[in-house]
C-alpha cells in the first residue's frame, strides 16, 4: 500500500505542477494578447486611414505603378492570387 500512496502522491505532485505552469504560461499569452492589442487594428490606426484615405491610396496606386515598371511578373503573380482568391470566395461573376 505505501508504494501505490507514493505513487498517487507523485502523480498529484506532477498533476498540480503541470497546472501551475499551465496558468503561468496563459498569464503569459494574455500579457502577450494585451500587449499585441495596441499594434493591430485600434482605433489609431482607423482614424489615420479615415483622415488619410486619399493619400493611402495614392501611395498604393504609386507602388503599382513602380511595380509595373520594375517587376511585371511580379505584379501578374498578385492579380492571379488574387483572381484565385475571389474565386474561392465565389466572388467571381457568372457569364450568363
Amino acid at each position: 500500500m505505501d508504494i501505490k500512496d507514493a505513487q498517487l502522491l507523485q502523480k498529484d505532485a506532477t498533476i498540480n505542477k503541470l497546472k501551475n505552469e499551465n496558468n503561468v504560461l496563459n498569464d503569459i499569452v494574455e500579457n502577450l494578447k494585451k500587449q499585441l492589442e495596441k499594434y493591430t487594428n485600434n482605433e489609431r490606426h482607423k482614424r489615420y486611414y479615415q483622415q488619410n484615405k486619399e493619400k493611402v491610396k495614392e501611395n498604393a496606386k504609386q507602388y503599382l505603378n513602380r511595380l509595373k515598371m520594375e517587376n511585371p511578373e511580379k505584379l501578374k503573380e498578385y492579380r492571379h492570387r488574387a483572381y484565385l482568391k475571389r474565386k474561392e470566395r465565389g466572388v467571381l461573376l457568372k457569364p450568363s
